[in-house]
């Protein structure tokens, strides 16, 4: 079993965002219940995380929140749903919020990704890795193909993280693949109570030398723009077509 001994194998889905690049139709409906492939999104994520092997999947909501917790009611006992605050905390603050729910080791991801790997791995990465190791983010090596490159690897270790680099700065070649393993005590670096983006924690931890890096050896899929989840449909029914 990943993670501490006895431990459930967690999953944490941050999918409580506004999803404004995806209006109109977000408007009424939460973006990881777009229909993808004649499914909504959040289907398909579920059963990657369940293939991985994970028992206890966190959604983490915000807006439109209902609609996400009646699509968990339907998608079984293993699948729950915790709610952020009345103000939007930000990804670290809303997994800060709900750090009583969380185990002591879980995986991170979006609720707009979809990626061909075995979610767990990044949870194995992380198990051996010495106490001041607080988390493993999977990565792939990008080179500014999909989307501008966010990190900088070395030595098994994330060791720059910034999805705000500014022109002239060194060069980065990898990006965030979009599923993290974190310990839960890397939360108590959240300031609490205040809005904080999970890319913040991240950006600390590789600045430390206390993130990990998992490297993804294929493209990933998104929806949080109309050209991904295009690109994810595509996919999706090539796939279904070679089955």
């Amino acid at each position: 079993m990943i993670g501490q001994e006895g431990s459930n194998v967690q999953a944490v889905v941050l999918c409580g965002g506004l999803a404004t690049r995806m209006l109109p139709a977000t408007r009424d409906v939460p973006k990881v219940l777009l229909p993808v492939a004649g499914r909504p999104f959040l289907d398909h994520l579920v059963t990657r995380l369940r293939t991985a092997g994970f028992v206890d999947i966190v959604l983490l909501a915000g807006h439109l929140a209902e609609h996400v917790e009646l699509a968990a009611l339907a998608l079984g006992r293993d699948v729950s749903v915790v709610r952020d605050g009345p103000g939007l905390l930000g990804t670290a603050g809303a997994l800060a919020a709900a750090a009583d729910r969380l185990a002591p080791s879980f995986l991170v991801t979006y609720g707009d990704s979809y990626l061909p790997f075995d979610y767990a791995a990044p949870l194995r990465a992380l198990s051996p890795t010495p106490k001041e190791v607080l988390g493993t983010m999977s990565v792939w090596r990008n080179e500014d193909t999909l989307e501008p490159s966010n990190a900088s690897v070395a030595d098994g270790f994330v060791i720059r993280y910034d999805k705000r680099r500014e022109p002239g700065e060194p060069r980065l070649d990898h990006i965030d693949y979009g599923a993290t393993a974190l310990k839960k005590e890397a939360l108590a670096l959240v300031p609490a109570g205040e809005p904080a983006g999970l890319d913040a924690l991240q950006a600390e931890l590789a600045r430390t030398r206390r993130l990990g890096a998992y490297l993804a050896g294929t493209r990933f899929y998104e929806i949080g723009s109309p050209d991904g989840l295009r690109a994810l449909e595509a996919h999706l029914t090539a796939g279904r077509s070679r089955a």
